[in-house]
């Protein structure tokens, strides 16, 4: 089996959404998605102490038509939705929705977060959903460390949240085949990653420094991998954090517009006209 080469190393830019300020690898100048991934954030958000929960973090907001989804690395994610759902995700966890046809979410630090403040640290990525299932009932998938997979190897933990990675199977339901990843790797390791050649590939650094193919990365670096291996090679220079995001191009057009991800401007349209008459649902949030 061969090992993949590198398409591009593009280094994270910082954006501004909303007064939170994040780091956004993907979309890229260059690169609008790498199919079927649209959208990373990673974001170290800094907790008020005493800093109320309603005033801190994302308040309610609607979604359609892809799965946003949060790796936690430090602190703790409240999550609350037009489902009922009221659930708080820690370090370690992830937080996976599948938005379908609409549903409204907010995303606040959590209670112990807030009372003695601290930092949140998460990945934020939007998968998107092929046509035919954009338009299913949503649900909310809320992942512990404990709960999630992982394999022990060269130095490294491999967690696996979606699909299949050396016989190991995340939990997380996908709408089209991928493999997603979370490591934390020691200086020293030598990995190789067995990936469809099917698959497209990256691998984004929250922090420390690797080399794959020849090519040097470090923080906040992401490495976008062409399709002409089934490995992916990896040696840690430094102490790493990173994750891989991999999986089958879905092929279709896709349309975005703020919260919404569909196929057509029409189907756009119809997504802000279903929220503004409120079949998305409603969410009333609830804090101790």
């Amino acid at each position: 089996m061969s090992n993949r080469t590198i398409k591009k190393i593009i280094t994270s830019q910082k954006v501004n959404m909303g007064g939170i300020h994040l780091q956004q690898p993907l979309p890229d100048r260059d690169v609008d998605q790498i199919d079927p991934f649209i959208l990373i954030h990673h974001g170290s958000l800094p907790v008020k102490q005493g800093k109320p929960q309603s005033e801190s973090g994302v308040g309610p907001h609607p979604h359609r038509g892809f799965s946003p989804v949060t790796f936690v690395f430090k602190g703790g994610v409240l999550h609350q939705d037009s489902l009922g759902n009221n659930e708080v995700v820690t370090a370690g966890g992830t937080q996976w929705i599948h938005s379908g046809k609409g549903i409204i979410h907010s995303e606040r630090p959590s209670k112990e977060m807030v009372e003695k403040g601290g930092q949140n640290e998460i990945i934020q990525f939007w998968v998107n959903t092929p046509s035919k299932h954009k338009m299913e009932t949503p649900y909310y998938l809320p992942l512990s460390a404990d709960n999630t997979p992982s394999i022990k190897k060269d130095k490294a933990m491999i967690h696996v949240v979606a699909g299949e990675f050396e016989d190991v199977i995340g939990p997380a339901k996908t709408y089209s085949p991928q493999t997603l990843l979370r490591l934390e790797a020691k200086s020293g390791a030598d990995l190789l990653l067995e990936i469809p050649k099917s698959y497209n590939a990256l691998i984004y650094l929250l922090d420390g420094e690797v080399e794959s193919n020849g090519q040097t990365a470090g923080k906040k670096d992401m490495l976008w991998y062409n399709n002409d291996g089934e490995k992916i090679a990896i040696k840690v220079n430094n102490d790493s954090r990173f994750i891989l995001l991999s999986g089958e191009p879905i092929g279709e057009p896709v349309t975005t517009y703020g919260p919404f991800v569909m196929n057509t401007e029409a189907e756009i349209h119809q997504a802000i006209a279903d929220y503004q008459e409120g079949k998305m649902g409603q969410l009333i949030e609830s804090f101790d």
